[in-house]
């Protein structure tokens, strides 16, 4: 099993930025991918970004791509999401997912391991 715990959510204005850490724990060995995928109130979950273990490849949802950079502190095990020029739209609730499979990065269903989420909230 694998342990997932975000952090770092909040409320801010238009055009700031924010910081989401994920710190990952348990049998985290063979991990072969990790992402962030967001859940705004009414609509499905959709994918922001992903990152793999091996070459540390990353992949990002057009809709951040410029905006949100996302990155791996090994010596934290944590992932990060840094996001700047927030906007109104980019507020979901903000989950870190992980999987020891080889898939799609930006398919929900290749990821067995989620953590319960950060808010993150965009004033206009």
């Amino acid at each position: 099993q694998v342990q997932l715990v975000e952090s770092g959510g909040g409320l801010v204005q238009a055009g700031e930025s924010l910081r989401l850490s994920c710190t990952y724990s348990g049998r985290t060995f063979g991990t072969s991918a990790m992402a962030w995928f967001r859940q705004a109130r009414g609509k499905e979950r959709e994918f922001v970004a992903a990152i793999r273990w091996v070459g540390s490849t990353t992949y990002y949802a057009d809709s951040v791509k410029g905006r949100f950079t996302i990155s791996r502190e090994n010596a934290q095990n944590t992932i990060s999401l840094q996001m700047n020029s927030l906007k109104p739209e980019d507020t979901a609730l903000y989950y870190c997912a992980s999987t020891p499979r080889y898939g799609v990065p930006s398919v929900q269903d290749a990821y067995d391991y989620w953590g319960q989420g950060t808010q993150v909230t965009v004033s206009s």
